[in-house]
Parts: structure tokens; C-alpha cells; sequence
């Protein structure tokens, strides 16, 4: 039996092409090894959303054909999209596969081993199709992450994703049923809408999308990938809030809360527009949990400017946040603009965020603790010497149940009703079974 590896960067799209490959993989009689063992073939599954993603998916290639230099070392995804002449040139590499090109994988592979001339990366940019793949089962065994659409046309100054995706595509929403009936079939409870832009899905039509889903036999709980804040409507809140099984936890991008730097950054809200949104959420759900992303030190990013996002940060009061120091990617318009921070300022800017990020994620896991709340438990794990069984409620809180090294109960899998009662450690709290 041929054997295959793989290593997968970047988003939870990405993710989810690497499971329809490696389950391609496996139905043509390939045994899945660790990316560290000897395998005839390395898939490795590249990221381009910055410099250093570049850098870590030729480290990744290399370190491939190292392992191995009679495999055939195969470059896929983004970076293969984005430079497609540096990948072509690098020895490392056998063969590319370009976006909207996953899906063919096998046949790819069969061709250039019969030496066959392929077409194997697209203009990404002048398609309008969209790369159907399906799934039977995920890398996870509780939640499946559901690629509803790919593509972005927002192009943010600091931003190569829509030159490396394309633009919007969706998947037509019988498609996205079927795959998670099947899914539910195999046991999966929870399901995560992704894509690069999932706001942008079916012109307008996300919302009939998540009430179908919602209607599916065997769905427990339905989780949204990150939204655009614009679309967070009073309409969309309140006819989210009736359905029975979508998951209060928003991940709305907001990147800056100054109103300059978001014109800079070529994003399409105010962060007045942004605080409605959360304000409608707020209003039709009882504490939903809402989460985002922060750049910090975006070029000419001033003190003044700097200090409007805190405020307002404060003002949103976040359940967390994912700060990043901003970094030049090549080929970006931000990348070229005055007035580039210094990395040091950057470091200053993100902790005194990521403090804050403490805070105020502390006070809203307090928020539970008294409550009774459903946990999705997914896995058995040691915390601080200890035992446990971990999972999720609805708002993304992690809980856990002390179970013991030789207690021989699996809660996998299972949705079980408890009362948290304090913290484990700063990002899980303790549970008991009611």
C-alpha cells in the first residue's frame, strides 16, 4: 500500500479541502502516515496570508523532501496561487495544484506520473466556479466545519486572499444539505459554516441557507464562521435568535476601532455600524458571545488612533479577541504606504490588548458560573495534573468534568446537561452533571 502525508497551513477552509483530499487519498488505497514518517507522496496544503505563511509553507516543502527525496513532494493551495513562478522553481517541489483545482487531485497526480501534460493552476481570477468537494467525515469526530463558499472581493489594502482565492463563488445550497445529512448520518452534532467570505453567500442568501440547516433531523447545533459586520441587520438577529439550534457566538472582524484606519484599510463599515450590529445581537440573544479580530499597528496607525480602538473595545466588551501585529505582505497597498510602525510599538500596542482580551474574557466566563448550561463534550484531556472531559456549551465556553485516569466513561460526543461552578484555569471552567 502507497503511503501519503500531509501538512496543512492557514484558515478553516483550508482544513477542509485537506480532509476532501485526504479522503480522495484513502478511497484510491493510500495509507495516511505522519508528515514526519517516509511516504511515497507530501501533500502540503500552503497559506499565503502573509510573508511568514509563505515562509512556513516552503519550510514545510523542504522539510519533505528532505524526509524523503524519492517522494513526490506536492505544493497545493494558496502560496501555489499567489506565486506560482517561485513554487515552479523551487526543487522541492514535484508538482503544484492551484485553488479550484483540490478537487482533482487524483487525477492530477495519476497524469504526471504518466508524464501527461495538466493543466494544474487556473487563472483564480477570472472563474466563477465553484470547487465542489463533499465530505463523509472530518479530522474531528464531534464538529464538522462546512466550506459554504470561497472567494472575496473586499480587498482590504493589507490583504492577497482575494488575489489568491478568486472572487466570490457559492455552493448551491442542495449541496450543502446533503453533505451535512451525511454528515449527521456519521454522527456529527455540530456544524461551523466556513468560508473566506461567508457573509457575501448565494447573493444575499445566507440566512435562508442557516434556516434549512436548522430544519435538518440530527442537527444540534449550528455555528457561523466570521461575518461581516454589515450584515447583522435587526432582521437577521431577530430571525437568527428563532431557530432552535444556532449557536449565540458571533465572530464579527473588526481590525480597528478607529474610523481612519478602517478607510486605510479599505474596510466598508464605521465602527458605528459595527457597535449596531452588536447591539442587535445583544437585543435578540440573552448573552451571546462575541468575538473578533484586531490588527494592531496598521501603517500610520497614530497613538490617538491607537487609543480610539481600546475605547472602543471597551465599549464592545468582547468575549475574545484575536490580536495581531500587523505585518507587510508583499504585493499589498498597505505594504507600500508611509508611515510603517516600528515592530516595537506594534509589541507594545498588542499587549496592551491582549490584557485587555484577559479581562474581559474572565468577566464573561464568570457570567456562567452558577448557571446550568449544555456542554458538546469532544475529548478526554489532562488539566494541571488532573483529568477531564472537555467540551463546549453554545457561546464557545470551555467546561470540563473531572473524570479520573481510570474512570472508563466516554463522553464523546455527547450533549449532557451541567451546572459550571468555578475555573479550572483562566480558559476552562468546572462542571458537574446534572
Amino acid at each position: 500500500m502507497k503511503k501519503a502525508a500531509y501538512h496543512n497551513l492557514g484558515c478553516k477552509v483550508n482544513s477542509y479541502e485537506m480532509d476532501a483530499m485526504l479522503q480522495a487519498l484513502r478511497q484510491k488505497g493510500y495509507e495516511i502516515v505522519p508528515f514526519e514518517e517516509k511516504a511515497d507522496l507530501y501533500i502540503v496544503n500552503t497559506c499565503t496570508v502573509t510573508n511568514i505563511a509563505d515562509r512556513k509553507s516552503r519550510q514545510m516543502l523542504h522539510k519533505a523532501k528532505k524526509t524523503n527525496p524519492e517522494g513526490i513532494v506536492v505544493a497545493v493551495g494558496c502560496y501555489v496561487q499567489s506565486d506560482t513562478q517561485a513554487v515552479e522553481a523551487d526543487e522541492s517541489v514535484d508538482l503544484i495544484i492551484g485553488n479550484n483545482k483540490k478537487k482533482d487531485l487524483i487525477q492530477i497526480l495519476e497524469n504526471y506520473l504518466e508524464g501527461v501534460a495538466q493543466e494544474s493552476v487556473i487563472d483564480i481570477n477570472h472563474t466563477s466556479e465553484y470547487e465542489e468537494m463533499k465530505l463523509g467525515a472530518t479530522q474531528e469526530h464531534t464538529r464538522a466545519y462546512i466550506k459554504i463558499q470561497d472567494g472575496c472581493n473586499q480587498f482590504c489594502t493589507y490583504c492577497m486572499i482575494p488575489y489568491a482565492r478568486g472572487r466570490v463563488r457559492s455552493r448551491q445550497k442542495l449541496d450543502v444539505l446533503e453533505e451535512i445529512k451525511g454528515l449527521v448520518s456519521a454522527g456529527y452534532k455540530e456544524f461551523v459554516l466556513t468560508g473566506i467570505h461567508i457573509s457575501s453567500y448565494g447573493n444575499g442568501s445566507l440566512l435562508e441557507l442557516i434556516q434549512a440547516i436548522d430544519e435538518i433531523n440530527g442537527v444540534e447545533r449550528i455555528r457561523l464562521g466570521s461575518l461581516e459586520p454589515r450584515i447583522v441587520t435587526k432582521e437577521f438577529a431577530d430571525n437568527l435568535s428563532k431557530l432552535k439550534h444556532i449557536c449565540p457566538h458571533f465572530h464579527l472582524s473588526l481590525q480597528s476601532g478607529c474610523e481612519s484606519v478602517l478607510k486605510r484599510m479599505n474596510r466598508h463599515y464605521t465602527p458605528e455600524e459595527y457597535m449596531e450590529g452588536v447591539n442587535h445581537l445583544r437585543a435578540a440573544f440573552d448573552h451571546p458571545a462575541i468575538t473578533t479580530d484586531v490588527i494592531v499597528g496598521f501603517p500610520g496607525e497614530t497613538n490617538e488612533e491607537f487609543a480610539e480602538t481600546v475605547q472602543f473595545v471597551k465599549k464592545v466588551d468582547f468575549y475574545e479577541m484575536h490580536i495581531f501585529k500587523y505585518s507587510k505582505r508583499k504585493g499589498t497597498k498597505a505594504a507600500v504606504m508611509p508611515n510603517q510602525v516600528p515592530e516595537g510599538e506594534k509589541a507594545k500596542r498588542s499587549m496592551i490588548l491582549q490584557e485587555l482580551e484577559a479581562q474581559m474574557s474572565k468577566k464573561f466566563r464568570e457570567y456562567y458560573i452558577g448557571r446550568k448550561e449544555q456542554v458538546l463534550f469532544e475529548e478526554r484531556k489532562e488539566i494541571e495534573g488532573a483529568v477531564y472531559f472537555v467540551g463546549h456549551t453554545k457561546e464557545y465556553v470551555k467546561a470540563a468534568v473531572e473524570c479520573g485516569s481510570t474512570d472508563e466513561r466516554n463522553l464523546e460526543n455527547e450533549i449532557i446537561d451541567i451546572k459550571l461552578t468555578s475555573f479550572v484555569d483562566s480558559q476552562v471552567l468546572l462542571a458537574q452533571m446534572l
